[in-house]
């Protein structure tokens, strides 16, 4: 059964235009099940599926000739002489793939789907020589609406913004919400019955990402090392990083450490955030805050307090509403997000009115006029904030 995702209609509507359709996002998130149902979309049989995890296919394009290229296509069942449909799934895996792609874009009608498990790849090997050939869509675990689909469970979109706590509707959804905040949104995760499968599962997508994702596209060689740094950076979540106490901490020198960061941000483990100034004088210009990808990768890694594992979701269903910065100041006060430099959001677990208080005091510091509590749990006689799980 196919679970609708929320980037489905733009991918559907890049299908009708010249350029390659590139998705990338780290693996397990749905991008071989979105592909596939793509290519059941086209209505011409002139179409391919090709998974270069797998050796023989990865043949096709180990020779620079692209007539054995062509060749391959054409044992598989494509006429290269009419307009074609091919799908190549983890394109990483083969490092030279580009300048065939560009070759075959350019010389024959043929509209490629590919995916790939790193941004890092793509920035790094894959940009330059497909530049103005191509549209890059990014896909993420499951935001919270998408999870409660593929529970099949019944729920309303609307501006979240401008909504108040509802107890029938966080009596109605507050189990999911929970288990959302603890295991996270990979989709077989939140398909699987019992902690134990969900657990396993967690645990299986980092040591594939480690063992597979990581070794398909740099030769790292200390695996255990860059582990050692998710495991410090996971209790870190939602703070700013000082990279020479990390370094300090992990035994990794500093210029290694910033290697692992960006690798670890360009393959979809962490994001970081940067801080929102209108007085650089008083504020904390440089350091950036740490989120994790997805709670359940958060949790796996460390003992996580229910504060963080809720501002690490709360990040999470904020992030495809746009630019998401923070708001600090020197003294250690600061506002957890602001949403497109416009919206001051504060996560709380149980949000009271001394917050709202002080949110609107460092708001106004930051020359915000919108501010919002987000809320975890209800509290008696206030119902001004938003509820975490109405993010979706």
């Amino acid at each position: 059964m196919y679970f609708t995702r929320k980037i489905l209609p733009a991918l559907k509507e890049h299908l009708g235009k010249r350029q390659i359709t590139v998705l990338t996002g780290m693996r397990r998130t749905g991008k071989t099940t979105l592909v596939k149902h793509l290519l059941d979309e086209i209505s011409s049989k002139n179409k391919i599926y090709i998974d270069l995890e797998r050796l023989d296919n990865r043949e096709i394009f180990s020779e620079k000739n692209y007539d054995s290229v062509l060749s391959g296509f054409r044992q598989r069942g494509i006429d290269i002489q009419k307009k074609s449909y091919i799908a190549l799934d983890e394109i990483q895996l083969c490092p030279d793939i580009a300048s065939t792609m560009k070759y075959l874009y350019d010389n024959h009608a043929i509209k490629f789907i590919v995916t790939s498990s790193s941004s890092y790849y793509l920035k790094n090997l894959f940009t330059e020589s497909l530049a103005g050939r191509k549209k890059i869509f990014e896909l993420y675990p499951l935001d919270f609406g998408e999870f409660l689909t593929f529970k099949k469970i019944p729920y309303a979109g609307g501006r979240f913004l401008e909504k108040q706590f509802a107890l029938h509707e966080y009596e109605r959804l507050k189990k999911y919400y929970e288990e959302y905040i603890k295991y996270g949104g990979f989709p077989e995760v939140a398909l699987a019955r019992t902690k134990e499968e969900k657990k396993d599962l967690v645990s299986d997508i980092i040591s594939s990402y480690i063992n597979i994702d990581i070794n398909s596209i740099t030769d790292l060689r200390n695996q255990e090392n860059l582990y050692k740094l998710m495991k410090l950076l996971a209790v870190r979540t939602g703070t700013r990083l000082d990279y020479m106490k990390l370094s300090r901490l992990s035994g990794i020198s500093r210029v290694t450490l910033l290697k692992y960061m960006e690798l670890l941000e360009k393959t979809y483990i962490i994001f970081r955030i940067s801080v929102i100034s209108a007085n650089p004088d008083r504020e904390i210009v440089k350091a950036k805050k740490l989120y994790f990808c997805d709670n359940g990768i958060l949790n796996y890694l460390g003992e996580i307090s229910g504060g963080t594992q809720f501002e690490n979701a709360v990040f999470n269903q904020l992030r495809p509403c746009g630019r998401i910065d923070y708001y600090a100041l020197k003294t250690g006060r600061e506002i957890d997000f602001i949403m497109n430099k416009e919206t001051a959001l504060e996560a709380k677990e149980t949000p009271e009115e001394a917050d709202l208080k002080k949110l609107e005091q460092i708001s106004r510091q930051a020359q915000i006029k919108k501010f919002r509590l987000i809320g975890r749990h209800p509290v008696p006689r206030f119902k001004n904030y938003i509820w975490g799980g109405d993010i979706r």
